[in-house]
């Protein structure tokens, strides 16, 4: 059976290589894996410094019994541009930085004697390899950023294995929901086989990683063509994403010589013309875009903090699909993505760009190393075999939908585009439609765009760079920015021959001089850098079922708008509705039915009336009057005395005619009911409300205390394979749970034990703020003590264990 050994510690790096490097000679820093090769600041760092041919070596020695056996060395990302060598021999070459590859090193290394492995890595810009050649709006960070291992395989073994699972049509025909489906599910594989000889091939089907109950099981010989049936099968859906395990098994002459796990999904996914259908019904894909980046480390992140993207993803922003742009992404995060029912766009490395012959047939190979890595993850339901957003270029993109097709016949290709009616060799038209400016349409039409209404359409990307938000851009910008992404959501639903569309994007990050806010930082994410939410994140939220969400666009801070003037307010809820209290008053309920969003799921409400029944039951007014003086008076809360309505305009003429009303008296109405101007201040009360209840509750009124809250992911540290990281996040609140948005400073940190700080010492921006805990190898304990100025301090324990089991 194969023996995976990982190499993941105690790496010797120099950030300048030679030949002597390779063959132990010169200085190092000892690093582990993933590994960057320079740690940047949060912000303004020019991209130079993490360009250069550096290097990374470490004595290696096969366990005692490899002897005979075929040795590979699997690296699964090392950008952008690696040379394998042992003792100083070239072992071979991989040019792009975002597929993984293997090298085979039998009768290379021994378990005999100590062999010298270096992988040199070139980082630079200037290479002839996607995405280079041009400007890139995104860092390109390098280093070995994924893990290493060696994989000790028996000299006969299985190179691949490709597991084709189906759902019989008629299981689909049903009233019952998907979680209570049941069928008979059909897995077709194709078993590549490295060695010749006569082979049984074992295939079972286990609960997905629960070994100890097979579901069923057959045996194959190498030449049948390999299809069994699992009766009880269950369908693996955005709503119940349930997954098995495939163990392959090659025996010969009754011994088991090799095993290959895996995981499967029986999913029915289909783009059509009028729409994307997942297991027989029509889905409205909502998604976003996400980069692979962090702060400081760059792509650099183990398993926990890939998985943890996903999550936030799928249960705290509540999105049903994720584009991986512009690039394949890690192993750990297409995982994360199957176990959540995720589904996933996934495309090959470039932005923009298209080079000479030898960069595109470097292009043509990353295709056919994503395609065969990643087609049996049940989340991935679409192949990106263009560029994104290059011009066309048919024979080089007929090349690349050839090799996704001969791979994988069971997903359908995408090619993203910026221009409308563009050469279209692909089965979906994908399309980044920017046409939003905050006044206009929020989307262009299928037909305004595609050149064939008979294949599927779907955007790709929108919002982002049309209006950049930072977490401490005033109230109405932010408020803006959510609005622009609901208005874009809200026009997509209103075409049903829209697949769906995907926001950019997930989260703020680095980039190029070219492009970002002149620091090196794109704004453009619903969350900042450190995944913390912006506004923007909460039209997202409110499409989930399981925990509720009520989060209000205003602080009620009059003084935050231009002449005082409140300006709109907005309820992002999944709730049914919204009750509306002034100092324990109820003013008014509102729902769904009050949003000017009219075909999208649970749209953002606007809050319009911040008087309800006070006038008509406090003023000695008629009850015109009194209907008169609230709509006037909300109106102007909202836009302005001076900017009245013509509606507006004429109540308040009918005022002064009829009831003598004038000027002096709205404004101290004004004063009374809607600024509390010389009164104490005003105290709001939103109550979410669903089946009857109260669910969740938002306060706003003027801070007394300020509260320093830390959000760790995981307290419970690992080191397996790799070292484990912990990702806190910062917000600092009022005591009523408010983002303080105009907070900026530092936050101290102390910790202790068996654990360091990743990156910079944080500081809140905008309120907001994080940072990253390092397991350093050694199992323990480890405290961390947080302090912000005029805050209770916070503390976090946390718990190291080890091992690779």
């Amino acid at each position: 059976m194969r023996q995976i050994i990982h190499l993941n510690r105690d790496w010797e790096f120099t950030e300048r290589f030679s030949e002597g490097f390779a063959v132990g000679i010169g200085s190092y820093e000892k690093v582990r894996l993933p590994h960057t090769v320079k740690q940047t600041p949060y912000d303004y760092f020019d991209e130079q410094c993490y360009q250069m041919i550096c290097g990374y070596r470490m004595p290696v020695t096969l366990p005692k019994g490899a002897e005979g056996k075929r040795v590979f060395l699997i690296i699964e990302a090392a950008a952008h541009c690696a040379k394998v060598y042992v003792d100083g021999a070239l072992m071979n070459t991989h040019k792009g930085g975002y597929t993984a590859f293997e090298t085979e090193l039998s009768g290379v290394l021994s378990d005999d004697r100590t062999c010298m492995l270096c992988i040199e890595v070139d980082t630079r810009e200037s290479q002839n390899i996607p995405p280079f050649g041009n400007m890139i709006d995104y860092m390109t960070y390098g280093g070995l950023y994924r893990e290493v291992r060696l994989e000790i395989r028996s000299e006969k073994h299985i190179s691949d294995v490709f597991a084709r699972p189906s759902v019989p049509l008629k299981a689909l025909k049903t009233d019952k929901p998907i979680n209570e489906i049941v069928f008979g599910g059909t897995v077709e594989s194709d078993v590549i086989i490295d060695g010749a000889g006569d082979f049984e091939i074992r295939q079972t089907v286990f609960p997905y990683n629960e070994f100890d109950r097979p579901l069923v099981s057959r045996s194959f010989l190498k030449s049948d063509h390999m299809r069994l049936t699992l009766p009880g099968a269950r369908l693996w859906d955005v709503e119940s994403p349930t997954l098995y395990t495939l163990r392959t098994e090659l025996i010969e002459e009754g011994v088991f010589i090799d095993r290959v796990d895996t995981t499967i999904g029986f999913r029915r996914s289909e783009f059509c013309a009028d729409g994307y259908y997942l297991n027989g019904r029509r889905l409205k894909i909502v998604g976003l875009n996400r980069h692979q980046s962090f702060p400081y480390v760059g792509y650099a992140m183990p398993r926990s903090m890939q998985r943890y993207d996903a999550e936030l993803l799928k249960n705290e922003l509540g999105v049903n699909a994720v584009r991986t742009s512009h690039y394949p992404q890690s192993q750990h995060f297409i995982d994360r993505c199957d176990e959540l029912g995720l589904l996933v766009f996934t495309e090959i490395p470039g932005w923009q760009y298209v080079g000479d012959e030898e960069w595109k047939d470097i292009a043509v190979r990353h295709t056919r190393e994503m395609v065969t890595r990643y087609r049996n993850h049940p989340s991935v339901i679409l192949w990106g075999v263009r560029i994104n957003e290059s011009r066309d270029d048919d024979d080089f993109y007929a090349r690349t939908n050839a090799a996704a097709h001969v791979l994988d016949p069971t997903r359908p290709t995408g090619g993203v585009r910026c221009y409308k009616k563009g050469s279209l060799l692909e089965d979906v038209y994908t399309y980044n439609d920017f046409i939003h400016n905050g006044t206009n349409e929020g989307c262009d039409s299928k037909y305004a765009v595609t050149p064939d209404m008979n294949k599927p359409y779907m955007i790709t990307e929108f919002n982002g760079h049309m209006f950049p938000t930072k977490s401490y851009d005033s109230e109405d910008h932010r408020l803006e920015h959510a609005l622009r992404h609901a208005r874009v959501i809200d026009s997509v639903y209103g075409y049903e021959d829209i697949c769906g569309c995907f926001g950019w994007c997930f989260f703020d990050y680095n980039t190029h001089r070219d492009f970002g806010s002149g620091d090196r930082v794109c704004y453009h994410g619903v969350c900042d850098m450190f995944r913390n939410k912006k506004l923007a994140a909460e039209v997202y939220a409110a499409r989930k079922d399981d925990e509720p969400v009520l989060a209000i666009s205003s602080s009620m801070d009059i003084g935050e708008h231009p002449a005082s003037v409140r300006g709109q307010v907005y309820a992002f809820t999944n709730a049914d509705s919204v009750r509306l209290y002034q100092n324990d008053s109820f003013i008014r309920e509102y729902t769904h039915a009050d949003s000017p969003f009219r075909n999208m799921p649970r749209p953002p409400i606007g809050i319009d009336d911040f008087i309800g029944e006070r006038i008509a039951e406090q003023e000695d007014f008629a009850p015109r009057q009194a209907q008169y003086v609230k709509d006037i008076l909300n109106e102007a809360a909202r836009d302005g005395m001076e900017n009245l309505s013509l509606s507006a305009k004429r109540k308040a003429a009918q005022l002064m005619l009829r009831y003598q009303m004038s000027f002096e008296d709205a404004y101290a109405l004004y004063g009374k009911y809607i600024s509390n101007w010389g009164d104490s201040a005003a105290v709001f009360r939103f109550d979410a409300v669903k089946d009857g209840q109260v669910v969740e509750s938002v306060t706003k009124a003027p801070f007394t205390e300020r509260i320093l809250h830390a959000d760790v992911d995981h307290t419970a540290l690992h080191e397996g394979a790799t070292y484990d990281v912990a990702a806190i996040r910062l917000r600092m609140t009022d005591e009523h749970g408010n983002t303080l948005s105009f907070c900026f400073e530092p936050v101290s940190v102390e910790l202790s034990g068996a654990a360091e700080v990743y990156g910079e010492a944080p500081v809140l921006r905008g309120g907001m703020g994080g940072l990253y805990i390092r397991t350093t190898g050694e199992p323990g304990e480890a405290t961390l003590t947080l302090r912000a100025q005029n805050a209770p301090a916070v503390t976090i324990h946390f718990t190291i264990t080890s091992g690779e089991g």
